[in-house]
C-alpha cells in the first residue's frame, strides 16, 4: 500500500505581472493604489535604464530615489534607506533591481514600520504586523526570486555575519517581472544569479519542508534554469534565454517560499558574511558538494532532481546523477572554484562553525555535523579546475 501524503499548507499571496513591457504597468499599478509619495530603491546599475526612467516619469505623486551601492545588502545600508523612507513620508516603496537591493527595501521597510533596528528583528525581538505602506519589487536580474519571497538576509556592519529572517508580511504586494530589464546583465551576474535560482528549487525538492505544491514548481524552474543559464551567460540578449531565467528566478523564489532553503544556503552565507562575495558566487562554489552529502538521505528525489535537468539514468538510484548533473553545468558555464575567489584553506574549521549556526542546515535531508560541513568545504577546495 502507498503512504499518505504528509499534511501541509500553502499561502502565497502576490500579484504577479511577468513579460517583456512589463515595466510600462508600474505607473497603473501605483495610480490604482493611491501611491502619493514613492522611494525608489533602486541598483546603482539600473538608474538611467531607459525603460524604468520612462515608467517612473509618469508615475503618481512624489518620487524619490535611494540608490543601492553595489555589494551585498548590510545593516548601514538598511538604515540609511529607512531613513530616506521616513524623510520622503513615504506611502509606497518600489525595489528596482537585484536581490541585494529588494532585500534592502524589504529589511527598511520594516525598520521604518516600526522604529526598531534590523539587528531586534535578526534576534527575534520585534513583532510582524501587516505594515501598510504598499510594496513592489522589480527584478532586474534572474537568480534569488526576492521579488516573491518572505525572505530578507542582510550582512551585519559590525560583526560581518549574514542575518536571515522570513515572514510573510515582508513580502511584496505586487511583482513585476520584465526580462528585458535583464538583458544588459554581464556574464558573471548573470551566472552567479542563476546558480542561485537553480540551487534554491533543487533545495526545495530535498528539504524536510517540501511539499507537493513546491516540488511540481520546483521541477519546472530546475528544468527552465539548465536549459537557459547556459545561452543567457553566452548572449545576454537572447530574449528567449533571458525570459526563461527570468521564469527560472520566479518560481524558485515561489518554491523556496512554499518549502525552503537547505545546507547549501547556510554552508554559502558563511563565506559570504567572511569574504563579502556575492551570494549567488558561494552559492555555486559549495552547491555541488552539499548535494553530495544530502542525497543519501533522500536519493529518489536526488534522481528525480536529475531527471529535471535531463541527466541520463544510470540505473544507480542512489542519486549522485543530480551532482554529477550540477558538475556537469558548473563546468560548461566556466563556474569559478572556492580556491580561486581567495578563500584560504586554514579559514575552512571557523567557517564551518559559522555555518551550524545557520538555520537553513537544519531542515536539510541530511542532518549535519561539524564534521559533514567541513568535509564539504574541503571537497569544494579541492577543485583547481572544473
Amino acid at each position: 500500500m502507498l503512504e499518505p501524503l504528509a499534511s501541509f499548507g500553502n499561502h502565497l499571496p502576490i500579484k504577479i505581472r511577468f513579460g517583456d513591457g512589463e515595466i510600462a504597468r508600474l505607473p497603473e499599478v501605483l495610480a490604482a493604489e493611491g501611491a502619493t509619495s514613492t522611494v525608489i530603491v533602486i541598483d546603482r546599475a539600473m538608474v538611467d535604464h531607459p525603460s524604468i526612467a520612462a515608467a517612473l516619469a509618469t508615475a503618481p505623486g512624489a518620487v524619490t530615489h535611494w540608490v543601492k551601492e553595489p555589494g551585498e545588502p548590510t545593516t548601514d545600508d538598511v538604515a540609511s534607506c529607512a531613513q530616506a523612507l521616513g524623510d520622503a513620508g513615504a506611502d509606497a516603496i518600489v525595489a528596482v533591481g537585484g536581490g541585494s537591493a529588494m532585500d534592502t527595501a524589504k529589511a527598511a521597510r520594516l525598520v521604518h514600520g516600526s522604529g526598531r533596528p534590523y539587528a531586534d528583528w535578526a534576534a527575534g525581538k520585534a513583532e510582524h504586523a501587516d505594515w501598510p505602506t504598499l510594496f513592489i519589487t522589480v527584478p532586474t536580474t534572474s537568480g534569488t526570486g526576492s521579488e516573491v519571497s518572505g525572505g530578507i538576509v542582510v550582512t551585519d556592519s559590525e560583526t560581518h555575519r549574514k542575518a536571515g529572517i522570513a515572514h510573510p508580511t515582508v513580502r511584496a504586494r505586487y511583482a513585476i517581472v520584465d526580462p528585458e530589464l535583464t538583458h544588459g546583465l554581464p556574464p558573471a551576474p548573470t551566472m552567479y544569479a542563476g546558480i542561485d535560482a537553480i540551487a534554491q528549487a533543487i533545495a526545495a525538492v530535498a528539504v524536510v519542508a517540501r511539499t507537493p505544491i513546491g516540488n511540481g514548481i520546483a521541477f519546472e524552474s530546475i528544468r527552465y534554469g539548465v536549459e537557459a543559464l547556459p545561452a543567457a551567460i553566452a548572449n545576454g540578449a537572447d530574449a528567449g534565454a533571458r525570459s526563461r531565467m527570468a521564469a527560472c528566478s520566479l518560481l524558485g523564489g515561489l518554491c523556496m517560499n512554499i518549502s525552503d532553503c537547505g545546507s547549501e544556503h547556510s554552508i554559502a552565507q558563511s563565506i559570504g558574511g567572511r569574504y563579502g562575495l556575492p551570494h549567488g558566487l558561494t552559492i555555486g562554489l559549495v552547491l555541488a558538494e552539499t548535494m553530495d552529502v544530502d542525497r543519501t538521505a533522500e536519493p529518489e528525489l536526488f534522481d528525480r532532481i536529475a531527471d529535471a535537468m535531463g541527466w541520463p539514468d544510470q540505473g544507480r538510484g542512489d542519486g549522485s546523477r543530480a551532482v554529477a548533473a550540477v558538475h556537469a553545468l558548473l563546468r560548461e558555464i566556466g563556474f569559478p572554484t572556492l580556491r580561486s575567489t581567495g578563500v584560504e584553506e586554514d579559514a575552512l574549521p571557523a567557517l564551518a562553525e559559522a555555518a551550524m549556526e545557520d538555520y537553513f542546515i537544519t531542515v536539510a535531508p541530511h542532518r549535519w555535523t561539524a564534521e559533514d560541513v567541513l568535509g564539504a568545504y574541503r571537497a569544494a577546495w579541492a577543485i583547481e579546475a572544473r
